[in-house]
């Protein structure tokens, strides 16, 4: 890979004096902001070396079991489990005890034939069962984006309709998670206005729900979302493609040369959760960070962050994410800038958000 200069690549790279991020004992980061660091480093490595009870939220999207193999690496069907869980035994136990896992997975079919795996639900069982999580509720990503495969049994053969939901796990280290819903209201839609404004009377319904007049008050200051995650407040399903070919890091990625991560998934995907399950200065982990959407996300609402990732192509065009773009180890294969910093400006956002090291007590 040809990587432009780091005046051209990253113009707004500075040292900062002010910065005092998230810090791994014995990781040295490859980048960090006011408030994370990114590490290049075997993540289970990294989660080994995070005290007990620290985390609160793990919001992360691990390499798919599909039936073919993808560049950015993904684990067989039959050893998806095994390979899975020694990473989800650390995660257990860096959580707080009111922390949440939040573990995007995608469905594949079965190699051959025109049926599905079922990998996925023996990796949610096996996270209850042996490790000791709590299923505190399922959720759905709706992805209008996805492609129609296996192009055999959808396009060719026409046996099988398009796949356009994946999974998405909350699971929780006790049965009562911190969350509140209120922070994730949606808009209340027309037909509750209108009952809003003109009442509702008490009744029951056939299928014996009491339904009272209460149930009218717009008070609470919104509808309380579905568990199938929806951009727009039009239907139950909560859609995010994940194809965005014009947002800052697509576009700053294309103008250095850099290549864009694969297997993205959109920043409302983790902002939801960010939302729903923390509150701002708690701590948010992505062990297998790709394009560090989850770290950007996290920053952007005043929690701190860790990310991790293998690929060092990867993690250099995650930077695209922060603005200014954070000063980049020579591990990712650019120098240092010798830019000065703009203090005045760093002063501002430092005193907003909270910087902390994390360490073994």
């Amino acid at each position: 890979m040809v990587v432009p200069p780091p005046d051209e690549l990253f113009p707004d790279l500075t040292v900062d004096p002010l910065v005092e991020p998230v810090r791994v004992e014995g990781f040295k980061p490859v980048y960090a902001t006011l408030a994370g660091a990114a590490y290049l480093e075997d993540s289970l490595k990294v989660l080994r070396a995070m005290p007990d009870n620290s985390v609160d939220v793990v919001i992360t999207s691990p390499p798919y079991a599909l039936h073919f193999k993808k560049e950015y690496g993904n684990a067989e069907k039959a050893d998806y489990v095994g390979w899975m869980l020694p990473f989800a035994k650390e995660i257990n136990r860096v959580l707080k005890e009111g922390g949440s896992f939040v573990l995007n997975i995608g469905g594949s079919y079965n190699k051959g034939t025109p049926t599905r795996s079922l990998y996925h639900f023996k990796l949610l069982i096996a996270l209850v069962e042996e490790v000791g999580f709590h299923l505190a509720q399922e959720c759905f990503w709706f992805n209008p984006a996805k492609m129609p495969t296996p192009a055999e049994w959808v396009n060719v053969r026409r046996m099988r309709v398009k796949d356009s939901v994946e999974y998405v796990w909350w699971l929780s280290k006790t049965p009562w998670p911190k969350a509140n819903n209120r922070n994730v209201l949606k808009p209340y839609g027309p037909d509750m206005l209108r009952l809003a404004s003109r009442g509702l009377t008490a009744t029951t319904r056939p299928s014996g729900h009491a339904i009272k007049a209460s149930f009218a008050s717009a008070e609470a200051g919104g509808a309380i979302p579905a568990n199938v995650i929806e951009e727009e407040a039009a239907t139950d399903l909560l859609r995010f493609g994940n194809n965005s070919a014009n947002d800052r890091y697509t576009e700053r990625c294309k103008a250095a040369g850099i290549k864009i991560h694969p297997a993205r998934f959109p920043s409302q995907l983790p902002e939801f959760f960010v939302k729903l399950l923390t509150e701002p200065g708690d701590l948010v982990v992505d062990p297998f960070a790709g394009s560090n959407t989850t770290g950007s996300v996290a920053e952007n609402l005043g929690r701190r962050w860790i990310a991790i990732d293998q690929v060092p192509e990867y993690l250099l065009a995650s930077a695209f994410r922060f603005d200014p773009a954070p000063r980049v180890s020579k591990r990712l294969g650019v120098s240092p800038s010798p830019i000065e910093p703009n203090v005045e400006k760093r002063k501002k956002k430092a005193s907003a958000k909270p910087r902390a090291k994390l360490t073994p007590e």
